[in-house]
């Protein structure tokens, strides 16, 4: 019974030693797992610098800031300012074209490495996204062609058929004021069909509706209102790009103190739209 006992305390010693080793691995396996998933993560600054090149999602049909001028030439505010700071990573841009419904699902697949769009920093795409620091700050305009004398305001659009990008802020808007959205891919279908009477408002940015009247002074279509709250934009990243944010924004300073921003704001809008 005495060797029973013996034998039994031993098995036991045996199964507490074996257990602690097991919860030991586990924990260590789980802690090289942790690591080597926040070394992935750190990884994306140095795959682009390996590499040599920044993969940028753009739309290309957002004058003034992403679009192709007279030549085909893929140009704009944002490219610009996306194009310096690659140079100041010491890299070379690639932009990705996509339409503005698809580019999310396109940062998310990595078909991108950040998107340059004068996409807005707002809470619900904080929660999924990184941003870079604002680079430009704009309002919102409601616009109608100018033979419409009936929509004077924000609140006159209830039930009316507004043109606009489907996941953008404007078309939030929109929806708040009761419109019944079309769906566009960009300003430049926007400004169109409601130059040709076919939609009755958009609500869009102020800048590139200047720009449009700059290019086309007769088109047919006013701003009637503007919108109290001015929104913010900068570069948008996949959580957990933090060097590579890190990285930007110390170009994105870089160019504003050395006065690079000024010369290609005043490129695209005549002044300095950071002020």
């Amino acid at each position: 019974m005495k060797k029973l006992s013996i034998i039994f305390a031993l098995l036991l010693s045996l199964m507490v030693v074996l257990a602690a080793c097991g919860k030991d691995n586990t924990d260590k396996d789980k802690k090289e797992t942790d690591n080597k998933t926040a070394e992935k993560a750190d990884d994306l600054l140095k795959s682009i610098k390996d590499k040599g090149t920044l993969l940028i999602g753009t739309e290309g049909t957002y004058p003034p800031f992403t679009f192709h001028d007279t030549s085909g030439n893929l140009t704009g505010f944002d490219v610009d300012l996306a194009t310096e700071v690659a140079k100041r990573i010491g890299v070379k841009p690639d932009f990705k074209e996509t339409q503005w419904d698809a580019m999310f699902a396109g940062l998310d697949a990595k078909r991108f490495d950040m998107i340059a769009n004068e996409v807005g920093i707002r809470p619900d795409r904080q929660k999924k996204y990184d941003f870079s620091d604002p680079y430009i700050t704009s309002a919102g305009v409601l616009i109608a062609h100018k033979d419409n004398d009936k929509v004077k305001a924000f609140e006159d659009i209830k039930g009316l058929n507004a043109a606009q990008s489907m996941t953008s802020n404007y078309a939030d808007m929109a929806k708040k004021y009761g419109a019944k959205i079309v769906g566009v891919d960009g300003f430049q279908q926007a400004v169109e069909l409601l130059a040709q009477k076919r939609v009755d408002v958009t609500i869009n940015d102020k800048l590139s509706f200047l720009d449009y009247k700059k290019q086309k002074p007769d088109a047919p279509i006013k701003v009637v209102a503007t919108a109290n709250d001015a929104s913010s934009s900068g570069f948008m990243f996949r959580k957990k790009s933090d060097t590579l944010v890190d990285e930007v924004n110390k170009a994105l300073k870089e160019i504003v103190d050395d006065g690079t921003y000024k010369k290609i704001s005043e490129k695209w809008f005549g002044e300095d739209v950071l002020k």
